[in-house]
Order: structure tokens, then sequence, then C-alpha cells
């Protein structure tokens, strides 16, 4: 099967079925959706194809194939670009690494075969390598001595995708929470596997400023910091006993992909309940949550939690995500993520 022609087994049409659903995803435009959507269908009639099964043509709906399946750059390159004269395989290499990095794909390579396993398309956060559940994990303090760089690796991965330089990343990174634990750890809290005491999870409330609140209403792009590059950071925190201070914005909450089960996830929740009821005694008057949806398996967990999106960013496709702190406090965490599936 000729992978430039997959859309005549594949009609556009019924592309566009599921680039409609994929598109507006955090790190997903158009022209990347589109892209997966074939790749997706090349994978699954070559596995049948391989498999002696007989192919159907026009293919109506697409379904998820089993294990990893060989594809090359060059068959990647005809499956993006066919016959245009714009993309090489290199830029058809660097598109898959854009996939994996988004969490739609796994790539392996033994030295000569580039394989591709795709993952679940429900943005849940599906694991290639689960961890028994056997293993215990516990929330705690953050303690920056010996946190900052295991949680600054695993941030890292989850950014990845916005920002190319990828190897300075975890340092700045780590460098940046480390600093913000100097100015108010309460807010700052780990997951640890209980026994090894590694940090596998990670959450930061920051109590906002009044002089920063205006950035809630402007592109989001503005108020990047973790995954940018420039130093300044936009948002300045508030000091505790500020009474002017009514907004908490989650500047990140994840868990290690690895260890994102729904038990470790309801747990990690119901403990930041818990530390905005202690941020409630230094800040009086908090009644605002916001956050930016920083990668696409995170979107329906966000939005199961009532988190409602309000400014959408022209340029990029993030967007602010508000949902009043009484509300989250008065939450039934267990059944509002019920609904989701991490295994």
């Amino acid at each position: 099967m000729n992978p430039g022609n997959i859309d005549q087994w594949f009609p556009v049409q019924q592309q566009r079925k599921y680039v409609s659903q994929l598109q507006g995803r955090v790190g997903l435009t158009r022209r990347r959706s589109e892209y997966f959507v074939k790749l997706w269908a090349y994978l699954l009639l070559k596995q049948q194809q391989e498999l002696g099964k007989p192919l159907q043509q026009p293919l109506t709906q697409l379904e998820l194939p089993e294990g990893f399946i060989a594809c090359t750059h060059r068959e990647a390159q005809e499956i993006f670009y066919g016959d245009q004269d714009r993309g090489s395989d290199r830029s058809a290499g660097m598109m898959i690494d854009k996939f994996v990095a988004l969490g739609l794909i796994e790539k392996d390579f033994d030295g000569n075969t580039t394989c591709i396993r795709i993952r679940s398309l429900l943005p849940n956060l599906h694991n290639s390598e689960p961890v028994e559940k056997s293993i215990k994990l516990v929330a705690d303090n953050f303690n920056p001595r010996i946190d900052a760089i295991p949680v600054a690796s695993f941030l890292a991965r989850n950014y990845n995708w916005m920002n190319k330089k990828t190897i300075a990343l975890p340092q700045r990174i780590a460098r940046i929470i480390r600093g913000w634990a100097q100015q108010y750890p309460t807010g700052m809290r780990v997951l640890r596997r209980y026994d090894t005491q590694d940090a596998v999870g990670f959450y930061i409330l920051y109590p906002v400023s009044r002089e920063s609140e205006a950035n809630f209403f402007l592109p989001p792009r503005h108020s990047l910091h973790l995954s940018a590059t420039w130093d300044n950071d936009p948002l300045q925190i508030a000091i505790p006993g500020d009474r002017h201070c009514t907004s908490i914005f989650i500047r990140s909450w994840q868990i290690d992909l690895a260890y994102k089960q729904q038990i470790n996830v309801c747990e990690f929740l119901q403990d930041a309940k818990k530390t905005l009821v202690r941020m409630q005694a230094d800040f009086p008057n908090l009644c605002d949550m916001y956050t930016l949806v920083m990668h696409p398996g995170d979107e329906q967990l966000v939005s199961a939690l009532g988190f409602q999106k309000t400014n959408q960013d022209p340029l990029l496709p993030l967007h602010w995500m508000y949902i009043p702190l009484d509300k989250y406090l008065s939450l039934n965490i267990e059944l509002a993520v019920s609904v989701l599936k991490f295994d």
C-alpha cells in the first residue's frame, strides 16, 4: 500500500470527523490533527495488510492498531505531505516526535527501524508501562533540596512540546521552583513513593498579588513561565496576610505518567483541598482559582472538576480556565473523577 495514497483508502470527508475532535486540544493545530489522523489510518491499514486481513476500501472508521508498527520517516513524509513540494523526511520525523511529546503515540527505535504505537485518543494519559498498583504514594511537603530535580524532570517532559530548548528546560524549572519554595512553601506539595521517597507528583498553588490579577484577562501566553524562556515572572506572589489577594493560580499540577492512576489522582486532588484551606488562613479573601491546561491529556480532568474556559489565546491553543474556590472546596472529588479512565 502506497502511504501517499492514504486519502484514497480513508477519504478526506471521513478524516475530517476525527480532525474536528482533535483540533483545538492543547498542542494540536488543524494541520497536526490532519497529519495524525492520516498516520493513524495508515498504520491501521498496514497492520491489517501484514496480518493478511482483507482491506476495506474506503475505510469508514478508525480502530486502534495493536502494538508497534514499523514506519520509516520516508513513509511518514509521504503520509503527511504526499505530492506536495513542502516537507522532508527530517520534518516528518520531527512531526512524529511532536506526537510523542503530546502523548498521542509511542515510538521505539532498535537502531534500524522506527516503530510506532497509537495511544488511546481519550485524553486520560494512558501509560505504556503501568506501575504496579501496590506501590503506595503519600502526599508530602515539597522539599527543594531533594525534590527539585526529579520534579523538574517530569515537568519538562510535559512542557517539551512547547519549547524547542528542551535540554536547558529541566535545569531552569528546578531553579524557578526552588525560588518559589523560598517565597511561599505552603502551596507546594509532592506525591511521594512510600518505599523510595521519590517525588512522582507535584503541584503549586500560587497566591497572586492584586497587581498581577489583570493577567488572567489577557492572552494566556503572556503568563507562561515554567515552559517559557524569559526570566521575569509575569505573576507576582502575594505576601501572607494580604487581604487584597483574591486569586490562586495553579501554576502546576502534575503526576508523572507512570503513576497517573485514578486512586493517586483523587488523593492528590483531595490534598490540594486541604492545602487551600490552610492557605485561607494566610489569605482570608481568596475566592478565585485559575489554571492553564498545558497538555492535552489534562483537559478532560480539569473540565471534570468544573473549571470553565474563560480567555482564549488568539495565537496559541491555550485558554484560561476558572473555578470559584468555594465550588472546588465543596466538590466531591471521587465522583467528579469517576467518569475518567487512567489505566
